[in-house]
Formats: structure tokens, sequence, C-alpha cells
């Protein structure tokens, strides 16, 4: 019975790595993690939420923010504040 077990964990196990693999792993995953971020922070911003305080939250410079919330796309590597 336990080795019965331990084959259904594993394959459970297994979809679960795929599951995060598929959303989390990859070029077109990041882009949409981001997008959804740039979109929040936009959301944020429009409600009010001044522009250092977004770059303090998020560990980023007030000028990649300001990029973000003005629709640029940001550089190619992100700038840590």
């Amino acid at each position: 019975m336990a080795g019965k077990f331990d084959d259904m964990a594993g394959r459970l196990l297994l979809r679960f790595a795929v599951v995060l693999h598929r959303t989390v792993a990859g070029r077109d995953a990041a882009e949409r993690l981001q997008g959804r971020r740039n979109r929040a922070l936009r959301a944020a911003h429009r409600r009010g939420v001044p522009v250092e305080v977004l770059a303090a939250r998020m560990r980023l410079t007030p000028s990649w923010i300001r990029q973000v919330l003005n629709g640029r796309k940001p550089p190619e590597v992100e700038e840590a504040a």
C-alpha cells in the first residue's frame, strides 16, 4: 500500500512542478508577470500613491517607476534602489 501511495504522491508532485514551471519559468511567463506588476503600479498611482512610496516599496528607483507609469518599456536591467 505504501508503494502505491508513494507513486501517487510522486505523480501529484510532478504535476505541481509542471504547473509551476509553466507559470513562472520562461520568457512569456515573466513578461506576463511583469505586465501584471506594471498594471498594479499604475493602478496604485492613479489612486494616489506617490512615486517615491512606490519606488521605496518596490526597491526600485523613482525614475524606473516613472518610466513604467508613462507606459514606456523599462530598461533591460532593473535598477535597485
